[in-house]
């Protein structure tokens, strides 16, 4: 019997596609999304030294509203005030295999607008 692949794997392989030409450096770092159906996480990731430089998620802001709209915009303008904390201004964004689409777009957008460029 042929096994069929999961929306989850279908997501996982296209993110090894975007994973191939994107990669966070020291002076652009990789800002990450991975989205469930209840919260959202963000990550910015240095990947020259392996080392995550930041995160946020609905979780840690303890966010009723963590699996919608809402609440990935509140997720984006925390990121970006963590990062200007940090001194970063410009990021490589990372999708994850996901539609830029709905939650997503969200985030990237309210990020945007609180001072990241990408």
């Amino acid at each position: 019997m042929i096994k069929k692949e999961s929306s989850n794997d279908l997501r996982l392989r296209r993110h090894s596609r975007i994973r191939k030409t994107i990669s966070g450096t020291t002076e652009m770092p990789r800002l990450n999304v991975f989205r469930s159906n209840s919260a959202i996480y963000v990550q910015v990731i240095d990947d020259t030294k392996g080392v995550t430089l930041a995160s946020s998620s609905s979780v840690a802001l303890k966010l009723n509203n963590g699996g919608n709209a809402e609440g990935a915009k509140l997720v984006g303008k925390d990121i970006a005030e963590k990062c200007k904390k940090l001194k970063i201004k410009k990021v490589v964004f990372d999708r994850g295999g996901y539609l830029y689409h709905g939650r997503v777009e969200a985030l990237a957008e309210s990020a945007r607008e609180n001072g990241l460029e990408f």
